[in-house]
């Protein structure tokens, strides 16, 4: 177990109980009378991952000191939007692999998949009206219209080789550090904590979360298929333009450009092995993990506001090892 491995194991360690208590809530609110909604929905929960969102979630509950019930009912809603999410973007980028296995629009078909997604989304939003707390339905309401708005974003950027370091930041702020955001935030609510407290939260899932996806876009083009479950040269397969290809072709030759831009207009795969040595070789790859230890830094300085736990502790550990991160 890698030195990142055992550190977020650690952090995960603290709320082990409190997973389990979302995952009761998970596994009673997913009980549908039509079958296939129940299948397709386990078949993804089941997958595994770290469930970082629901976690991050939790974690801040347990450093501002929050202890009640709802806790379990907010995180289960964020597990339920995010595997939305995925549900949908597998089907749009025509994933077929995910977290090692086939991906429940491999497994079910797209509609299945298409529709499941959408009941996740309303069972999620029938959990967040019971919170009563209209702070809390506002909050998870923007962020899930926020996260719809970064994937329109991403369909309108796909196969553009000319997108900017900002366009893309723009997406992945949406796409993916929106949930980590309204996580840490929702926490906050929770707690009641003061506005200056629920800001350094927010600002530190927004952080953690954008350093999360640019280092997952790293590792597309420096990562094990083993070790990350799912396909190397997807996101170029697809004609996204991440921040790795954003750099080698601010710092490459003529050719080398050209043979990117080709590559992400044409979703080709075929120079895949020239195009990796492209990005380590100008590089692309080293700069992409600076932008992301800016982020990590940026989620570090947020912590100063929260109290001095073994909880804000491990959101020390999450930001510091994320670098480290191999899947």
């Amino acid at each position: 177990m890698s030195a990142n491995s055992s550190s977020t194991a650690a952090a995960l360690a603290l709320i082990a109980d409190d997973m389990q208590g979302m995952d009761r809530v998970i596994a009673q609110r997913l009980k549908s009378e039509v079958p296939l909604v129940s299948q397709v929905s386990q078949y993804i929960i089941a997958a595994g991952g770290k469930r970082l969102r629901p976690a991050l979630l939790l974690l801040m509950c347990g450093a501002l000191g929050y202890r009640g019930e709802q806790r379990f009912n907010l995180a289960a809603v964020v597990e339920f939007i995010h595997t939305a999410t995925l549900l949908h973007d597998d089907v749009v980028d025509e994933s077929t692999l995910r977290r090692g296995r086939a991906t429940a629009n491999e497994a079910f078909g797209n509609p299945a998949s298409v529709l499941v997604g959408d009941f996740l989304y309303s069972r999620a939003f029938q959990m967040m009206v019971e919170a009563g707390d209209m702070r809390i339905m506002q909050t998870l309401a923007e962020a899930t219209n926020v996260i719809a708005e970064g994937e329109v974003l991403q369909l309108m950027n796909m196969h553009d080789a000319s997108l900017s370091e900002e366009g893309y930041l723009l997406v992945i702020r949406s796409k993916t550090a929106k949930l980590f955001e309204a996580s840490a935030r929702l926490a906050a609510l929770l707690a009641q904590s003061s506005p200056e407290v629920e800001k350094s939260c927010a600002d530190y899932g927004q952080a953690l979360g954008t350093a999360f996806q640019v280092i997952d876009d790293v590792l597309d083009y420096d990562g094990d298929v083993s070790e990350m479950g799912k396909n190397l040269g997807d996101d170029l397969r697809e004609g996204k333009a991440t921040l790795p290809l954003i750099i080698a072709m601010q710092r490459g030759t003529e050719a080398e450009r050209n043979t990117i831009r080709e590559a992400i207009e044409t979703g080709g795969t075929a120079n895949m092995a020239q195009i990796i040595a492209i990005v380590q070789n100008t590089g692309a790859l080293l700069a992409t993990r600076d932008a992301a230890a800016a982020e990590a830094r940026r989620a570090l300085n947020t912590l100063q506001a929260l109290p001095q736990n073994i909880y804000s502790n491990a959101l020390q550990q999450l930001a510091s090892q994320l670098l480290e991160r191999r899947f």
